[in-house]
């Protein structure tokens, strides 16, 4: 706990975080893994497009070898391209995905949206009315899937005393420079509000982990039981995934959960396939897909507006998920210390990247992986279907075998 965060140490901490920090179980079940067939091919060689005059030519193996990269992978139209990892990862590695996490959070709203459980229209204190007495009196559910509450929370992760580390601090992720609330809803309870609800976009943690205690006030489960009930469980994962828990056993929403590359992989696959996983399996309704794709009418001026630099003109965010751009072509999960998922739908690419960048937030790694990305959703998105017999011989890794948590 002093000093996993240290960036020497970030390699193997975000690789082996259950050996150091409690916590829980969010189970695959026992359905097979939907398989990923193999189509490899060289994507370290495709150039990206310049930023400028000035820049240096790089290609795609070189912004992954110069960014830290624990592992990454691509699929197109379902399959496998590539898939390389570094150091000590391996496919069965489970790594700390950060803040990509937060779109795991968004996507079991969805769900309980679609299973007609969850009022994104609601008032907060409609489904926890101790909130009543909290800074998010009076916000609604639609606020914290597009970050537009007005509560007072720093995402400065290199000040100490930003709410972002007093919460890591509560949960026991970090020891307490002062005494102050243990536990995830405790602290959750304290934040106070800064302007009015609704505003503009602005990047906050606390907004997931609101988001998440709903989720969990809604159903009446734990978020393990209820991620591998409405997500894990039908996108055909290979491995169990975990999150972090605090010391009552409530989950680090906002950043704490660990999954391999490829089941991220599938998870993106979601966003290509209308809800649906890489095997076919309704996941997500495509009312829902549609919905964060289209966003809401001042979706893009309001991530505009956002105090912060987000350095994506004509972006947007809707429901834990990033649009970088103009359109709904391209979505990102992002993370900090360099974790993303990218997809691009025109192209039906997926690709995943897990890093262990020493700084939490990079400019200089972050948009020459997304430029890498691009550049190869680029040269696939030209070419024409490749017909089926070219994939096989199928790279078919075997389901594991674990058994279902007793609450699952």
């Amino acid at each position: 706990m002093q000093n996993w965060q240290l960036p020497q140490n970030l390699r193997w901490s975000f690789q082996h975080m259950a050996e150091f920090l409690p916590t829980a179980v969010i189970s695959r079940g026992l359905e097979p893994a939907s398989k990923l067939p193999a189509a490899h091919r060289d994507l370290d060689s495709i150039m990206l497009a310049p930023a400028g005059p000035e820049e240096a030519p790089m290609s795609v193996g070189s912004v992954m070898g110069m960014s830290d990269t624990d592992g990454w992978m691509l699929l197109h139209r379902g399959s496998v391209l590539t898939e390389q990892y570094f150091g000590e990862m391996t496919a069965d590695t489970e790594h700390l995905l950060m803040s990509v996490s937060k779109s795991l959070v968004g996507a079991v709203a969805g769900a309980l949206y679609d299973a007609g459980m969850l009022d994104p229209e609601a008032l907060l204190t409609d489904y926890v009315p101790t909130l009543a007495d909290s800074g998010y009196a009076g916000a609604t559910v639609r606020q914290l899937l597009d970050m537009r509450s007005g509560i007072e929370f720093s995402e400065d992760y290199l000040d100490a005393d930003a709410e972002v580390r007093k919460l890591e601090e509560a949960i026991g992720w970090a020891p307490p420079a002062v005494p102050g609330p243990t536990g995830m809803y405790p602290y959750l309870s304290t934040l106070r509000q800064k302007t009015a609800h609704g505003g503009v976009f602005e990047y906050r943690s606390c907004e997931t982990d609101m988001l998440g205690w709903i989720c969990e006030a809604v159903s009446g489960s734990t978020m393990p039981t209820l991620m591998s009930h409405l997500l894990w469980g039908k996108i055909g994962a290979e491995a169990d995934a975990v999150i972090g828990i605090d010391q009552y056993g409530t989950g680090m929403f906002d950043g704490g959960i660990n999954a391999t590359l490829r089941d991220m992989a599938r998870f993106g696959s979601l966003f290509l396939n209308d809800g649906h996983s890489v095997g076919g399996k309704r996941v997500l309704s495509a009312d829902w897909i549609a919905q964060t794709l289209a966003g809401a009418p001042d979706s893009r001026e309001a991530f505009a507006n956002s105090p912060g630099d987000n350095r994506m003109p004509g972006g947007m965010y809707r429901n834990q998920m990033w649009f970088p751009y103009e359109g709904n072509d391209v979505l990102l999960c992002l993370g900090i210390h360099g974790q993303m998922v990218y997809i691009n739908r025109p192209a039906q690419v997926v690709g995943v990247k897990l890093s262990s960048w020493p700084l939490p937030q990079d400019a200089s790694k972050l948009f020459p992986t997304l430029r890498a990305f691009d550049a190869i959703a680029a040269e696939l998105g030209s070419q024409p279907p490749v017909p089926l017999q070219e994939f096989l011989p199928l790279f078919i890794r075997p389901a594991r075998t674990h058994p279902v948590a007793e609450d699952a």
